[in-house]
């Protein structure tokens, strides 16, 4: 049975990874998973932090990462909306592609929906990142592709052993 408000509202299951290289990196991420909930976006378990080398130029500083399994009412562009908006709130600005920042929040799985307009779902690369699998699997063993309908294991087994290797617990 899917839960609704009295509204008729559907409540989703939204997973977040959230991630940070700036800055305080763990107040960061704490204050982006309390501003989520300010905003009706409700944690029901979070990831332990990892951190990965920054992408494309791993001489960049580290990246801490999470990754959430919430629970919400908003609809799939509000969400996105929310995260843009935390984001700016915690000092992120429009810069060049993959540089540096202080949060990056991406819809990982909303509500397992397959989307191509105004909204990609699921997110196009998580895939093939270390920093959301290896999380994802954390909270959720047993989470399959909504695109491709492969199991997280799989997904994760067919990461280099680099990938797997350079990503670290803290």
């Amino acid at each position: 049975m899917i839960k609704q408000d009295i509204s008729g509202k559907q409540v989703k299951i939204v997973y977040l990874s959230i991630g940070s290289n700036l800055g305080n990196r763990f107040l960061n991420i704490e204050k982006a998973k309390f501003l989520l909930l300010e905003e009706g976006i409700t944690v029901i378990k979070s990831s332990n932090f990892y951190e990965t080398l920054s992408w494309p130029n791993p001489k960049n500083p580290k990246f801490y990462n999470v990754v959430l399994k919430t629970k919400t009412r908003l609809s799939d562009i509000k969400t996105l909306n929310i995260c843009k908006q935390i984001e700016k709130s915690l000092g992120r600005k429009k810069n060049k592609r993959n540089s540096p920042r202080e949060c990056d929040i991406d819809i990982v799985d909303y509500g397992q929906m397959s989307k191509k307009k105004n909204i990609i779902l699921p997110h196009p690369r998580m895939h093939t990142r270390n920093f959301v699998l290896i999380p994802l699997y954390e909270i959720d063993r047993n989470w399959i592709h909504p695109i491709t309908k492969e199991h997280i294991k799989s997904l994760i087994s067919s990461l280099s052993d680099r990938d797997i290797s350079s990503i670290k617990l803290i």
